[in-house]
């Protein structure tokens, strides 16, 4: 069976743990967000790309779930103390092994698509990985003071601390999707959309032209809710979700999804909400959908895909 997932960062990649479980890795094909990239210290920083693969390629942080595993901070140190350095926005020493690589690449002028599968197989990832566009796309925070922020700015460098007005996807409008993201998705015999954030995850991703078209063509598309009894398990979709006239809560997240959303997974916290899941017209199903283990993600995964077919 042929799975294509649309992925963000932390929470997409404790699913795709399970998927990848539950399916054959090389059936398996990921199209991550790319709206959060930044140029830092003259790199090009994938954040979402990078914990996905990390976490299939078993180098993840295990408590962070970002960043990598056993990492030490000498470079980042020595840009800070040293130099002056913004240090805002920290890279490990060996994650800045992966940005060194994709920036020298991309700086020869290969595409972020070839880099990204060149780094997934580095990581020996059994799956495809690909960028929803090789076109520079950027998620910008507009807050109500009136400033105009990089999503990491307002994420990492304020802590998601000021209130938002507006979330914008810079470019997005001239984007194409990457080689291989339609393809991918009309060839799934399944489409899952993954636990992420519904605004600056998945909402980024959908904002490049002909990819909601190809979900709608495509069949069954199935979404993991990333609302869990009112509350948002990891991230702050909770603060971005209401800019975009959102509630945050799991039946108006599967709303935003349903012109190509044929069934979407509760979580047990959520079952009085199914009816009115159902009411738009999409299947649901309820389970546990916490993922603290690597097999409550699988049980989650098997769940998910048995509810699409």
């Amino acid at each position: 069976m042929k799975v294509a997932a649309l992925a963000g960062g932390v929470g997409a990649a404790r699913f795709l743990r399970g998927l990848v479980r539950a399916v054959d890795p090389a059936d398996v094909t990921v199209v991550g967000n790319t709206g959060d990239d930044l140029r830092l210290h003259g790199l090009h920083v994938s954040p979402d790309l990078d914990t996905v693969m990390y976490t299939l390629g078993g180098g993840i942080h295990p408590t962070q779930g970002w960043g990598r595993a056993d990492d030490t901070l000498t470079v980042a140190g020595e840009l800070r103390d040293r130099y002056g350095a913004p240090d805002w926005f920290t890279l490990g020493d060996r994650d800045l092994a992966t940005h060194l690589v994709r920036s020298e690449r991309l700086a020869a002028g290969a595409s972020l698509s070839q880099v990204t599968a060149e780094l997934a197989r580095a990581w020996g990832l059994g799956c495809g990985l690909l960028p929803m566009t090789d076109d520079p796309v950027t998620t910008t925070i507009t807050t109500v003071d009136g400033r105009q922020l990089h999503f990491q700015e307002w994420w990492v460098g304020e802590r998601a601390g000021p209130d938002v007005a507006a979330v914008t996807f810079a470019g997005a409008a001239a984007a194409q999707p990457a080689p291989g993201v339609l393809d991918a998705i009309a060839d799934a015999d399944v489409v899952v959309v993954c636990p992420s954030n519904p605004v600056v995850s998945i909402g980024t991703i959908l904002s490049v032209p002909g990819i909601r078209a190809a979900l709608r063509d495509a069949g069954p598309v199935v979404g993991v809710s990333p609302i869990v009894g009112g509350r948002v398990v990891r991230g702050m979709a909770d603060r971005l979700l209401p800019a975009v006239g959102v509630a945050v809560d799991a039946a108006a997240v599967a709303k935003g999804y349903a012109d190509f959303l044929d069934a979407w997974v509760l979580d047990t916290a959520d079952a009085q909400r199914a009816d009115e899941v159902a009411a738009l017209g999409v299947r649901t199903g309820v389970t546990a959908s916490v993922m603290d283990t690597v097999a409550v993600a699988e049980s989650l995964a098997r769940f998910t895909l048995d509810l699409a077919r």
